[in-house]
């Protein structure tokens, strides 16, 4: 077997209480692996937890529970010297690509800056580097003396993912990379990323509310709900046979391509008036998974794996 990756355990983040508030409990114990060259997607509605995850991670944001090991190294308790080298082997593709750009750098000085602070090629090699990482996502390295205003969206979107290649990172945690931009932007960056997957041997932690995208990119899925990891397997299998009601309630979510489909999945949809995409803090079906704690796993098919009180049967999973 490959070694892992990453290895996740565990992980809690609690935000403190404030203004007299209760203190939000925003990732439960989560835990997943994930091997070189793999790409897992990391699904759930907005506030379900995974950006949060994401940074947390990247040691981001400080976790309250739980380790974060990579490349065998446990990077949870890492601070200064120590984190920033692990930081070359992982690093970040940011949801907006108009505001992760330094609007006064040009895209030389923002290529070049991860190179200073990590070192990673001579002073004098670094023009060279900046070029043949332009060439790397699909842009002209003439244009490397222009601001991030004077590009396009998607253009600003591959000036990220240079950036974060500058390094030669092992993981790639990418967070909505594709949600800013247009459909036909957002196909072309799907293939930039599975490109440079085939040729660098990326892994990609791939963030995401849209299930079409993650189904076109992750081999496992991960979904989330609030704060925890309530279902994880093979792409193939969570998208043919989703186990979660939840799961099952965000596949229903997307839309058909076909529009006779389309108007047959909302006509069997109609007579279900009450059901609706449910909040962190509920059952999709209405029990009080908050008061119950974390559900028991089940495998439901090998390297399938669903966190449900009501699996296989019960009136809890009953539309």
């Amino acid at each position: 077997m490959k070694p892992q990756l990453l290895q996740v355990r565990d992980l809690c983040v609690t935000f403190p209480s404030r203004l007299g508030r209760p203190p939000v409990h925003a990732v439960m114990d989560v835990s997943f692996d994930m091997l070189p060259g793999e790409t897992l997607g990391l699904v759930g509605e907005s506030g379900s937890g995974k950006t949060t995850t994401g940074r947390a991670i990247l040691q981001l944001q400080p976790s309250s529970a739980g380790t974060v090991s990579l490349l065998g190294h446990s990077i949870t308790a890492l601070g200064g010297g120590a984190l920033r080298a692990m930081r070359r082997h992982m690093q970040l593709v940011q949801q907006n690509p108009y505001s992760s750009l330094h609007p006064r750098m040009t895209v030389a000085r923002i290529l070049a800056e991860p190179l200073t602070v990590h070192r990673s090629v001579p002073r004098t090699q670094i023009p060279e580097r900046v070029a043949e990482l332009m060439n790397l996502v699909g842009m002209d390295p003439a244009e490397v003396s222009r601001y991030p205003h004077e590009f396009s969206g998607g253009q600003r979107q591959r000036i990220v993912i240079a950036r974060a290649l500058a390094v030669n990172p092992n993981l790639v945690i990418c967070d909505e990379p594709v949600s800013a931009l247009d459909v036909r932007t957002q196909a072309q960056i799907v293939d930039l990323l599975h490109s440079l997957q085939a040729k660098l041997g990326l892994s990609y932690l791939f963030i995401a509310h849209d299930l079409a995208v993650v189904r076109a990119v992750a081999h496992r899925v991960a979904v989330m709900y609030g704060g925890r990891i309530v279902e994880l397997g093979a792409a193939a299998q969570i998208y043919r046979n989703p186990a979660h009601p939840y799961t099952r309630a965000l596949l229903d979510a997307v839309p058909q391509p076909d529009p006779a489909r389309q108007r047959a999945k909302l006509a069997e949809a109609a007579p279900e008036t009450n059901f609706s995409v449910p909040s962190s803090a509920t059952c999709a079906f209405g029990t009080d998974h908050a008061a119950t704690g974390t559900a028991q796993w089940h495998e439901v098919a090998p390297d399938h794996f669903v966190s449900c009180h009501f699996w296989p049967h019960g009136s809890g999973c009953q539309r």
